[in-house]
């Protein structure tokens, strides 16, 4: 019996501890979660009780509301834009730092820090500044030469692309994973391709890439999933509006407007779910099609 009590303590004890995550996780996840769900087949705009209306909000978008097939359309552009030329330059740099000098901790923490303070509103402001009619990059042409007097932001056919290139501005996450991944490679693979002859680029394409593609699938999936969720650059550059043009209206972006500009919470709960199972429709792609190049060690080619 008193074996017993113990361990019921214990479990007791363990519940106390679990306590703060737990209900944390029903009122600040779980509850939102289902709430979102519910509202999604009402009418609610926060003021009035929510009225039941079934499918009428799913119905609206696919058939009412033109905007947002096109915040569709620059959301996937502003993802499948940024995310491969973020991968490739964090990746790029990531090899460039994988050696053993002193200076690669300073370099790690410079490279690392635009992740940090990427998202916020003041390097927002400072992005849209960089690209104005009179912002440095016009200034930078126009010391070599080139006196382009283009508002790079209020263009349509550019504001997108300063969007993304504060993305891949934002690669020292992603970063700092390649070079935890590029430590790990046994140096004895590269000494042996090297005496069998093979030159940088061999090496590159048949003993790092394959070694390191785990590491390239964890990085593929999370800023995917992050893109799809950028919404303080595009609200700030645009003074939440998504121009001109509508060109930067991101998916995020639009759902806020109906949400907290138009109070149209049932519809927006709607396009939360509608954009929650796009993303998961592209996870899914990309981890069905990881086994055509994605390379175990442990278990050879998957």
């Amino acid at each position: 019996m008193k074996l017993h009590a113990w361990k019921d303590n214990n479990h007791l004890v363990g519940y106390i501890f679990a306590a703060p995550f737990i209900l944390g996780f029903l009122i600040f996840t779980l509850y939102p979660i289902a709430s979102s769900f519910y509202y999604s087949f009402t009418d609610y705009n926060l003021m009035d009780p929510p009225r039941w209306i079934g499918f009428g909000n799913y119905s609206k978008m696919l058939h009412d509301d033109d905007k947002i097939f096109k915040s569709l359309e620059v959301t996937f552009i502003y993802v499948f834009g940024s995310v491969p030329f973020r991968l490739a330059f964090a990746l790029m740099v990531a090899l460039m730092l994988n050696t053993a000098s002193k200076a690669v901790r300073f370099y790690r923490s410079a490279y690392y820090l635009p992740s940090l303070i990427g998202g916020s509103v003041a390097v927002s402001i400072m992005w849209s500044q960089i690209f104005g009619e009179k912002g440095l990059l016009n200034s930078v042409l126009g010391l070599i030469g080139i006196h382009a007097n283009t508002n790079w932001i209020g263009n349509p056919d550019s504001a997108l692309w300063t969007l993304v290139a504060l993305s891949v501005w934002q690669f020292g996450s992603s970063m700092l994973i390649f070079l935890a991944g590029l430590k790990n490679i046994p140096a004895t693979y590269y000494e042996a391709a090297s005496v069998d002859g093979a030159n940088a680029p061999r090496r590159f394409f048949k003993i790092t890439l394959p070694l390191l593609s785990p590491i390239i699938l964890f990085n593929l999936i999370m800023q995917t999933i992050s893109a799809f969720m950028t919404f303080t650059p595009a609200y700030i550059i645009s003074r939440g509006e998504g121009g001109p043009l509508d060109s930067t209206l991101l998916y995020s972006l639009y759902l806020y407007r109906r949400a907290f500009q138009f109070f149209e919470m049932g519809y927006a709960s709607a396009m939360a779910w509608v954009i929650l199972l796009i993303i998961g429709l592209i996870t899914l792609a990309i981890f069905k099609t990881s086994s055509l190049w994605v390379h175990y060690e442990s278990k050879g080619e998957r």
